[in-house]
């Protein structure tokens, strides 16, 4: 297993990122100014994307693994790959994400904590209804996960 900083042609990516977030126009507000990893097990898994927000702040925009691959622990693997790497760049990690409990959980898991709600984000900012898990989405709920030192 490998992860890859992917520095450029990130639109290569778009089918898989697409399954993290279902509108192109959204992740291309995010996918140029932001670090793409890429986690490869033989094939590609997972990929994620992290932005710089504030000095303090790096936000996940989006952490997406093939379908075919979901529940066998490569999003974790993703997921503690990133904390690791941005605990000396800043202080707090952000992470917006549906009001779903399964992937609220998958958070929480890793060490995220509740941080603030964004009211009707989703029906806002998308041109259709987003549905995870069953449920229409509509708030974005925010967590964040601390980190000590900076």
């Amino acid at each position: 297993m490998k992860i890859t900083k992917i520095p450029e042609d990130k639109k290569q990516y778009l089918d898989i990122l697409l399954l993290g977030d279902e509108q192109e126009s959204m992740i291309e507000t995010y996918l140029d100014r932001g670090d793409l990893f890429a986690l490869y097990d033989d094939d590609l898994k997972t990929v994620c994307v992290v932005t710089k927000e504030t000095e303090t702040a790096h936000e996940i925009k989006n952490i997406a693994t093939r379908e075919e691959y979901q529940g066998k622990g490569y999003g974790s693997l993703m997921l503690n790959y990133v904390i690791d790497h941005y605990k000396d760049k800043c202080a707090a990690l952000y992470v917006g994400t549906g009001n779903t409990e399964r992937t609220l959980s998958f958070y929480r898991k890793n060490g995220f904590e509740y941080s603030h709600t964004v009211k009707d984000f989703f029906t806002k900012h998308y041109d259709h209804v987003i549905v995870d898990d069953g449920v229409p989405l509509r708030d974005m709920i925010y967590l964040k996960r601390e980190y000590g030192g900076k």
